[in-house]
């Protein structure tokens, strides 16, 4: 891997995106301790060979690294590198608005700079693609960045049992009766929706229920009370106050102007779908 750099300056109108790319390159590093320095803006590293440690942080933490490895580094924090043998990575400068709300989502995780992946061939993909992409359009750039970032997260650890609990939202339970039938403590699921998405597990069942909600009502002829108890509610009323609140409409308005319209179908509810 031969070492080169591409850097960016986008223009005001790039700017507007919320996410844009200032510089990609690949490159390798040699058995020696990189300065200890804080970047202007957020990068993220793929160690596709090597290993060591990256120091991070004001504390100057020590976090292991093999590679495949990704590091997301952030403005202003402290970071160098310690190889223990030769280093080879990809890496990406990035900035804009969005990158506060998915650090705020969880997307982006300073208190977690380093992940490790069991399969990194998805997010060498995505990464190869930003490569291609950012020396020749600035959309396809920002693009890419959300592709890279969301397959990250899809990555992780705990996204698999957030993907197992949002498959059965829509049951009537309780969190005790969620994670029976997930076979996980409650404090495994609230690490895993803590980890996945920056959120709940109450959030995400909400989330899930009002995103199937939208879709009966869109997709098919189902009264709201039906609605609301395919989703969970066995009070529709309840759920026609915490959908208006969630979604800025009540049910009734959204199925009249908050989505395409045209031919109804007949529906496949979430809960006729296997889950787990």
């Amino acid at each position: 891997m031969e070492n080169w750099s591409t850097y960016l300056t986008p223009g005001p109108i790039e700017r507007q995106l919320g996410l844009f790319c200032l510089g990609v390159g690949e490159g390798h590093n040699p058995l020696a301790a990189t300065p200890e320095r804080a970047l202007g803006c957020h990068a993220a590293v793929l160690l596709h060979e090597g290993s060591g440690q990256l120091l991070h942080g004001p504390e100057r933490v020590l976090h292991e690294v093999q590679a495949p490895a990704l590091f997301w580094l952030f403005p202003g924090v402290l970071h160098a590198y310690r190889p223990a043998t030769r280093w080879q990575h990809s890496w990406v400068l990035f900035g804009g608005t969005a990158t506060a709300a998915l650090t705020h989502l969880g997307y982006l995780t300073p208190e977690a700079p380093v992940r490790r992946y069991a399969d990194a061939r998805p997010i060498q993909r995505a990464f190869a693609k930003l490569l291609r992409v950012a020396q020749t359009s600035e959309v396809q750039a920002a693009a890419a960045l959300y592709d890279l970032i969301a397959t990250t997260a899809e990555a992780d650890s705990g996204n698999e049992l957030v993907v197992r609990l949002r498959a059965i939202a829509c049951r009537p339970l309780s969190i005790p009766q969620y994670t029976e039938v997930l076979g996980v403590t409650v404090e495994e699921l609230r690490a895993a929706t803590r980890q996945a998405s920056a959120s709940t597990p109450q959030e995400v069942i909400l989330t899930t229920r009002m995103n199937e909600a939208k879709a009966l009502l869109a997709e098919s002829d189902l009264p709201v009370a039906a609605v609301a108890r395919e989703v969970g509610y066995e009070d529709p009323a309840y759920f026609s106050r915490l959908f208006s609140a969630r979604v800025g409409q009540a049910p009734r308005t959204f199925r009249q102007i908050g989505s395409i319209g045209g031919q109804r179908s007949s529906f496949r509810s979430r809960r006729d779908q296997p889950t787990v």
